[in-house]
């Protein structure tokens, strides 16, 4: 039988990020004068981005979401203000490491990854015993990420033995993909030969949104950001939890401020709503209930 963990592991250090939003109760975080100085922000992409975000909530089947790394921070601040009050609090969440290859890693990295994966509730013995399934989001150009996350994954499960019949149900991949041509011969990341691991999950549960490549490419390449990338050679760094000040900070924090102050509008909310409403998965009761939640606020 597999053994319980004895206590909690601590989480270990990873990048600050302010608290944007009200959440569990405790008000956003004081920024001071962070933001001044910073361009006014135009968030053209909005509605792209609005309808991204109710694509990735109705095709992850209303599962819990964790935002791998910090390309869709965006989202995250978003969603955070759309679902702020309401009984989505706390299904948001983070794992904000850099993993796009495993190759060169230590022991000890190896094992400070874990510990990232049970700090967000990724841990074998946590998802056997998950309520609602979780879906791991993130950009996708490769899928090389997904790869590492799911060959880090597999092996601890098997090594704890934890029923993997029970964990496939639990989990989820949700690819960020640039939108390009929909024909049936077009290579899709999931499909690759390479990647049998897909196949042990069940179907449905490696699914891909589109994005228009303007966006895509400003939330992966060209976007600033709060925090800095967190590689595996960064996670013990004696300075891998501190705030990251930089020139390009007070814009970062004003856009991502911009994004949930625009989540918690109506008019988002209503946005949100009816695209999750042209989506096949809207039959759900899970995603019906995600509808709910975004029209009661």
């Amino acid at each position: 039988m597999p053994a319980r963990p004895t206590a909690s592991p601590a989480a270990p250090p990873q990048p600050f990020r302010w608290n944007l939003a009200t959440s569990a109760g405790a008000g956003p975080d004081r920024l001071g004068t962070l933001t001044e100085g910073a361009p006014p922000v135009r968030l053209r992409y909005l509605p792209s981005l609005t309808e991204c975000a109710a694509k990735v909530l109705a095709r992850s089947d209303g599962a819990d979401l964790c935002f791998v790394g910090r390309s869709l921070d965006s989202m995250y601040d978003l969603l955070t203000g759309a679902f702020e009050g309401s009984s989505w609090e706390g299904r948001l969440l983070r794992l904000p490491v850099s993993c796009t290859s495993d190759q060169g890693w230590t022991p000890p990295m190896r094992a400070r990854f874990r510990e990232h994966l049970a700090a967000a509730g990724l841990d074998p013995y946590a998802l056997a015993r998950r309520k609602r399934p979780v879906a791991l989001v993130d950009v996708v150009f490769r899928g090389n990420t997904f790869d590492t996350l799911h060959r880090a994954l597999a092996g601890w499960i098997e090594e704890s033995r934890e029923p993997w019949p029970v964990i496939r149900r639990k989990l989820r991949y949700v690819g960020v993909t640039q939108r390009g041509r929909t024909s049936p011969g077009h290579w899709r990341w999931q499909q690759d030969a390479s990647r049998p691991w897909v196949r042990t999950l069940p179907a449905g549960h490696v699914v891909n949104v589109s994005l228009d490549p303007g966006t895509w490419s400003w939330f992966g390449d060209h976007q600033p950001k709060v925090h800095s990338s967190f590689p595996a050679v960064r996670w013990f760094d004696e300075d891998a939890a501190d705030p990251w000040y930089h020139p390009s900070l007070p814009a970062a924090l004003t856009e991502s401020l911009a994004l949930v102050a625009a989540g918690r509008t109506r008019v988002v909310r209503d946005d949100l709503v009816r695209a999750l409403g042209r989506e096949p998965g809207f039959a759900g009761r899970e995603v019906r209930a995600l509808a709910a939640a975004l029209r009661r606020r």
